[in-house]
């Protein structure tokens, strides 16, 4: 169980803080819920989510030595890219939907090449591609800022440095 004060990741809001814990009457029933607001949300969202609720993904953050393994994995390629776009999409939406950083951190690598290579073409990047690299690597820079304790900008600087070298040694 988490406790007030706590940040977690949770689901496609990123990271949340859990601003409290308290029971609350829904439908007759009480239950613990814990309320949370991301903390890059100017308009103060708040979340409500029952305390017991196991269909929900929340997770805790990243140590230190987990961000910068994956940090580090953007040296190496990322995932076979699948050339069905419908497909693609629905693998590429299941691994950022598991939590699974790792897995994450490769889907936004690849996202990442393939959007690099585009713009080196004069093109874009396909919609359902360009959403997905998005909403995923805003995620994960925040997580990896905070673990890292870096800026955020910091992070996205040396990811496109790690891209771009890793990229330039596969050029022939």
């Amino acid at each position: 169980m988490f406790k007030t004060g706590d940040l977690i990741i949770y689901s496609t809001h990123g990271v949340c803080r859990i601003d409290d814990i308290s029971d609350k009457t829904v439908a007759g029933e009480t239950k613990s819920y814990y309320t949370l607001h991301p903390i890059n949300n100017s308009q103060k969202l708040q979340i409500s989510i029952p305390v017991d609720n196991d269909n929900v993904m929340m997770l805790t953050l990243l140590e230190a030595d987990e961000a910068s393994e994956i940090l580090e994995s953007f040296r190496s390629p990322g995932v076979e890219w699948n050339p069905h776009s419908n497909n693609r999409n629905r693998e590429f939406l299941n691994v950022v939907h598991s939590g699974n950083r790792h897995e994450i951190a490769q889907v936004v690598n690849t996202l990442s090449r393939r959007q690099i290579e585009a713009l080196q073409a004069n093109k874009k990047l396909y919609e359902q591609d360009r959403k997905i690299l998005e909403n995923a690597k805003t995620i994960l820079v925040k997580e990896l800022s905070l673990a890292l304790e870096r800026s955020e900008s910091d992070i996205e600087r040396t990811i496109g440095e790690y891209l771009h070298e890793s990229m330039a040694t596969l050029t022939p």
